[in-house]
């Protein structure tokens, strides 16, 4: 009889502590991962919704960079991959985790272990040349460089941004004499002769915009600070992709953290520091569905494909 009551009892315990060990979401610090130093518009904004997570909630909610945002191997993406799927650990990441990162034989990466909350910034990178060039536009770009030696300064061959400004010299007829990485393309790249055109992100030369050109932004959409400047997927259609950033958590997170995390950013992103944010470096600042996000990444996927083609051709 003993025995048999003892048995119960377990049971009993057994059965009731599940429900009783699952505590309402979020009840434990919550960290955002940005797998690139401090100080970019990523950052920004990814604090920013650390702190409103934090003010919404009520626990502990911060922002941990790491290195690997942009050519691979994204440690700071397998990091969050390999944490619990429960939504303390977010990553915030660059469409080349999801677009680039499966193909590149990283194990914690392929298949991709992610799926996205949503999207929330597209960078606004610029092709960019001195005043004094004696060109004004891709096609001016496009006759000079069939007679000249032309010098493309930019952040690394597999970044996006890079593939893209490549493949618009092939679909416009003509190489590029030279190209070098540099780990910071500003006013003074162009100002010391390093580098005849570059592409970069729009707030590292506003100090010198006057004595720049914007010969294109890339993206399919213009930049509200150049708004007479065309955009790369105007100029060839095949080429509409653009640098963005989204929030990422492993597909085996439940929906209803899923939604609490969106809930934050969505309101974060209509915020008025985070649209003054936007305004004052040509950033796209918004808030795009993780239905929408998906399908982004699937079309940016297929383009980018296109786009190596093109190049191996």
């Amino acid at each position: 009889m003993l025995k048999k009551t003892l048995a119960a009892s377990l049971l009993a315990i057994t059965a009731i502590a599940p429900g009783a060990a699952q505590a309402e979401y979020p009840e434990k610090p919550v960290e955002f991962v940005v797998p690139w130093p401090p100080g970019d518009l990523e950052d920004v904004l990814t604090r920013m919704i650390a702190e409103d997570f934090q003010a919404e909630y009520g626990v502990p909610a911060a922002v941990v960079n790491k290195p690997g945002g942009g050519g691979g191997p994204f440690p700071g993406a397998v990091a969050v991959a390999g944490a619990a799927p429960d939504g303390y650990t977010v990553g915030s990441f660059i469409l080349a985790v999801p677009v680039v990162g499966p193909q590149l034989g990283i194990p914690e990466l392929n298949p991709n272990p992610f799926e996205p909350l949503g999207a929330f910034l597209t960078y606004p990178f610029v092709i960019v040349a001195g005043k004094d060039a004696p060109y004004d536009d891709i096609d001016g770009l496009a006759a000079h460089a069939k007679e000249n030696d032309v010098a493309l300064g930019h952040f690394g061959a597999p970044l996006v941004p890079t593939q893209v400004t490549m493949a618009l010299a092939k679909s416009k007829g003509f190489s590029w004499g030279s190209d070098a990485a540099f780990d910071m393309l500003d006013c003074n790249s162009l100002a010391s002769g390093d580098v005849d055109v570059m592409n970069t992100t729009l707030q590292l030369v506003l100090p010198c915009k006057d004595d720049i050109k914007v010969l294109a932004s890339i993206g399919g959409e213009r930049i509200s600070l150049t708004p007479d400047t065309p955009t790369v997927s105007e100029i060839d259609p095949a080429l509409d992709i653009a640098l963005w950033n989204g929030l990422f958590v492993h597909k085996d997170t439940p929906q209803d953290v899923r939604d609490k995390i969106i809930a934050v950013a969505q309101k974060t992103m209509a915020s008025e520091r985070a649209i003054e944010l936007g305004a004052q470096t040509g950033a796209l600042v918004y808030w795009q569905s993780a239905d929408d996000a998906t399908a982004q990444v699937e079309k940016d996927i297929a383009t980018l494909d296109a786009i190596g083609k093109m190049l191996a051709e």
